[in-house]
Formats: C-alpha cells, structure tokens, sequence
C-alpha cells in the first residue's frame, strides 16, 4: 500500500513566537554584520577621495561610495522593520505566557479549594466545641483542687470582724508599751558610798543621798 500511494508526509510542528523570534533575531544579526562591513567601505572610498583631486577617478570613486551608501540605507529600513516585528512578537508571546501562568494560578487555587473542602468534611465543629467545653470543665476542676489543696486548718469557722479589729488595737498599744523603755531611767542603781564608814556605823555607810549601805555597798534592810 506505501508504495502504491506513498507515504504521507510527517506533519510539522505549528509555528510558534518563541521560534519565530528567534529566527528575527538571527536575521538582524546578520544585517549588522552586512551594514558593519559596508560602514568599513565607506571609510576606505571617503580616504580614498581626500587623497584625490577633483576629476573623473574622483567622482568615480564617489559614484561607488554613493551606491554603497544606498545599499547601507536599505539594509538598515530592513534592520529597524524586523527589530520591530521581533519586539510585536516578544510582546504577544509575554501576553501569552502570562495568559498560562494566570490559567495555572487560578487551577491551582480551584485544587486547593477543592481538597480544602474535603479536608473540612472531616471537621466535625460540634466535636471541637465538646472538647473546648470538655478543657474548660477541667481546668476548673484543677482550679478547685489547687484551692482545697490551700486551704488552712485549725482555723475557727465564725470570727467576729470587730473583736479582730479591737483585738489588733489592744496589740498595737501592748506593742507601743513594750517599746516605751523610760521605766529604766527612773529606777536608777544607788550611788557609791561616800568616804569610809564611821566608828559609830560599824556595819556600813550612808550614800550621798542618806541611803544606808552595807560593806558591800548595796542597801541595807531595816531590822525588823
């Protein structure tokens, strides 16, 4: 059969920007090497012609200078067209791109969307509430444990706030009695006796205040 009607041909690939860009570009390389090397003709017939006096060689030289010129503007209008349609095609083809990549932001968003809602099929709301209420009853409980476990003993039940407060006055004064050391003051030791003791005072002497002290110089008892 292939060889009665042949074998059908391999269908190329469409054409696409990011190819046909590229082929522009090449071909615009290739202008710059064309107007390059005719910059470098001229440059040689314009040498040329400062060298030369006004004549038939010179406007020959010219002529040929002339016609390279020529062909220079035409190779840069070429230029300047296909970098233009390389830049239309540049532009198209980062529409397109950007076309695709918002096509794949918004598919990966209808995924995420989609497998949320199948994860929130497995959330049961009424279940998360049970267990909040079930923390929240606990940590009371652990509340009133944590008071039973402070609580004081031996402690009496009924106290009368006004006998607590009269009873904290009456400490107060105790307190400002027992700082108050003036008693000391007063009650003073007896002086040292005064001289030695006297013939007619065997037994001790008097201070200077008359006290009578024994030899020992500490206040004799009255005989009873």
């Amino acid at each position: 059969m292939n060889r009665l009607f042949g074998r059908s041909k391999p269908k190329e690939p469409p054409p696409n920007l990011t190819d046909a860009v590229s082929k522009v570009d090449s071909r615009v390389e290739s202008l710059d090497k064309k107007i390059s090397k005719l910059d470098g003709e001229l440059a040689k017939y314009k040498d040329q012609m400062k060298k030369m006096r006004d004549g038939p060689s010179k406007n020959m030289v010219k002529q040929r200078a002339l016609k390279v010129l020529k062909q220079k503007r035409m190779y840069e209008q070429q230029r300047e067209n296909m970098v233009q349609q390389s830049f239309n095609m540049e532009q198209a083809n980062y529409a397109i791109q950007t076309v695709k990549d918002t096509k794949t932001t918004v598919d990966a968003m209808k995924l995420g969307v989609k497998e949320m809602k199948k994860e929130f099929k497995k959330v049961n709301l009424d279940e998360i509430e049970n267990v909040q209420d079930q923390l929240e009853d606990m940590m009371e409980e652990a509340n009133e444990i944590q008071e039973t476990l402070g609580r004081a003993y031996g402690m009496p039940e009924d106290i009368d706030e006004d006998d607590l407060e009269a009873e904290l006055d009456a400490l107060g004064d105790d307190l400002a009695l027992d700082e108050d050391q003036s008693y000391l003051d007063a009650a003073s030791a007896p002086a040292a006796p005064v001289g030695l003791p006297s013939e007619s005072e065997p037994r001790g002497s008097r201070t200077a205040e008359g006290v009578r002290v024994d030899e020992f110089g500490l206040p004799e008892l009255p005989a009873s």
